[in-house]
């Protein structure tokens, strides 16, 4: 029998090693389907519950296993239902190839059905490449260069496939005029900038007294030189969410997260330091960097177009950042001013502190920081974790210390709901000896978790490790932005979009053989954390939590509280709980031990 065009992607695929295509079928991709039945499945059909779904879980196999995520779909609406998961990719600069069906060439341009101009629509999610097959000879090569150029981008590309090419016997591309041949494999690479620059960049931050660190997901490769620097140079180092894993929370000068759903001393960190370091982040909110002009900068990322931004840094050193900080190291000298150090592993004790108070707060049924904090003193040593957008995303950042070992991640730049359950079923197929957690709330919940428990029960007897717990914070509101709009607006709770319908999500996973439990009572938190990671199956905690208890920002002004004041006054319908909530929680950060001390003056510049 002849090989067809799509025994050939499938047959590239596996000489490109990949072993999982995450996808949903349709009749534009039925070449493909039934390529994969003559390839007894290899790679690996992952069907996904909605198109969106099968993006989402080639983002997290991409972000867990740092190899290309596929997924594939048919033309029109499957396609379309693909952007929003590819565009999580792009902005959070994970490999993902997205293979797509389009109609029959004869068809083109005839307003046929499910007709959609995908080069047009996937010009800027896959603006780094993407091709449309029309002849049998532009493969391997239009698939190798997706593949490489995904790879080498960290972004999508997009391969469209007309139905009709998918059935035309393969003919490779031959030693002839206008032909491209093409070639497997791409070596790894670790860039390091000039000799001269490295240079420069030592002098400065030698020069600094008071140097802070901030890190993202490029420094994950570079663990033990970002903490010989830290040592070197005296530093705290705070983490974008998306490099939450890329250093110990349980290091003293390790501040935590930063921003929005950040932390008090890493907030404190930036707002004091005199020299800043940014390693493989392009963290885009400025207000939570230092002044313009209070600290002198060095930026260190792999992509050139990354550099520069953010803040006017002096040198953008364009490199590896294990290969770029081991170049610098030898270079830098022992920071002699040791009482910025020591300020910083202070504030950041008290922080703990007061996360610790602030889980302990009573609330009406249970504080989801309660629920966080709980699971930390949990957690697997090899455990992967996805949180959802949303309040649970604050609960992740702010009470969750990741480990050596523990990896950690979620939609950080799209900030998209529903990526949460989607990332740790691609997180399995990626590391199926590994538990998996997801941290959802209800809403993203609703929007696609509920759907793909289907798929976790689907697969999961596959997996060595059968464990994936889907934590669901259901509070019966879209809660982050319920804060958003009264403390942004000043406006009260609008009760028409923001109540959510009461769900019986462990019900319905235990109707799908998975396991469940609904929680409503906070002595019994800590029991069902213990049972759903003692469990021989995937399973679901339904923790009914208070949507009173508020994700206060660690910098939280004067006019946020007044607009949250106001919405109380304007009559929202839960100002009596979030009063009482809000002060409960705040008090925590006031008690002895508490920050209160450190906003009355400066940092200490003691020697």
């Amino acid at each position: 029998m002849a090989t067809k065009v799509s025994d050939h992607i499938l047959e590239r695929l596996r000489a490109w090693d990949v072993e999982h295509v995450f996808a949903y079928p349709g009749d534009g991709i039925n070449g493909l389907l039934a390529a994969w039945g003559r390839a007894d499945n290899k790679p690996e059909f992952i069907q996904a519950r909605h198109e969106e779904m099968a993006a989402f879980e080639a983002v997290g196999y991409a972000k867990f296993s740092g190899r290309v995520g596929v997924c594939a779909a048919t033309s029109g609406p499957g396609a379309i239902h693909l952007l929003n998961g590819l565009y999580d990719a792009k902005l959070d600069h994970a490999p993902v190839v997205a293979i797509v069906g389009q109609t029959n060439r004869s068809a083109m341009g005839g307003s046929y059905q499910q007709e959609v101009d995908l080069l047009s629509l996937y010009k800027d999610v896959a603006s780094d490449f993407c091709e449309m097959v029309t002849v049998p000879e532009q493969l391997p090569n239009v698939l190798d260069r997706a593949i490489r150029t995904a790879y080498a981008r960290r972004s999508v590309t997009a391969v469209i496939v007309p139905a009709d090419v998918q059935e035309l016997d393969y003919s490779a591309p031959g030693h002839a005029f206008k032909m491209v041949p093409s070639s497997l494999g791409l070596s790894s690479y670790a860039p390091v900038p000039a000799a001269d620059d490295i240079e420069r960049a030592a002098r400065l931050l030698n020069e600094g007294e008071k140097v802070a660190v901030l890190v993202g997901q490029g420094a994950r490769g570079a663990r033990q030189e970002v903490m010989e620097l830290a040592d070197r140079l005296g530093a705290g180092v705070a983490k974008a969410l998306l490099g939450k894993d890329a250093l110990d929370d349980d290091l003293p000068y390790v501040t935590g997260s930063i921003g929005l759903l950040g932390t008090r001393p890493s907030y404190e960190l930036m707002q004091g330091c005199d020299t800043l370091l940014v390693i493989g982040s392009s963290f885009p909110y400025t207000q939570f960097l230092p002044e313009f002009g209070q600290a002198r900068a060095v930026q260190i990322d792999i992509d050139p177009h990354m550099v520069g931004m953010r803040y006017p840094f002096e040198i953008n050193l364009v490199g590896d950042a294990r290969a770029t900080l081991g170049a610098l190291l030898p270079l830098l000298e022992q920071n002699r001013h040791t009482g910025w150090r020591k300020k910083i592993e202070k504030n950041t004790a008290r922080w703990w502190e007061v996360m610790e108070r602030r889980a302990a707060v009573e609330a009406d049924p249970i504080n989801p920081e309660y629920v966080a904090h709980t699971l930390n003193g949990l957690l697997p040593d090899n455990v992967v974790l996805a949180a959802d957008s949303g309040s649970a995303a604050n609960w992740y950042a702010r009470h969750l210390r990741l480990r050596e070992g523990m990896r950690g991640s979620l939609s950080g730049t799209l900030a998209t709901m529903g990526p949460g359950v989607p990332y740790v079923i691609g997180a399995k197929f990626a590391h199926g000896d590994r538990p998996a957690i997801a941290l959802v709330g209800d809403g993203a919940m609703q929007m696609n978790g509920l759907a793909e428990l289907i798929t976790i029960a689907k697969y999961w007897e596959q997996w060595a490790d059968p464990r994936l717990v889907v934590a669901v914070l259901n509070n019966q509101d879209l809660n982050q932005v319920t804060w958003e709009m009264r403390a942004m607006s000043g406006a009260p709770q609008f009760l028409p979009s923001q109540a959510l319908p009461d769900v019986a999500y462990a019900d319905f996973a235990r109707s799908l053989g998975l396991g469940g439990l609904r929680v409503e009572k906070p002595q019994d938190v800590r029991g069902a954390w213990e049972a759903a990671l003692a469990a021989d199956r995937p399973y679901v905690l339904d923790f009914r939590t208070d949507p009173a208890v508020p994700p206060i920002p660690p910098h939280a002004s004067l006019d946020q509280i007044e607009a949250a004041a106001e919405s109380v006054l304007k009559g929202d319908s839960d100002r009596a709980a979030m009063i009482r909530q809000g002060f409960k929680a705040k008090v925590q950060e006031m008690l002895p031990g508490g920050r209160h001390r450190e906003d009355k003056g400066g940092a200490a510049d003691g020697t």
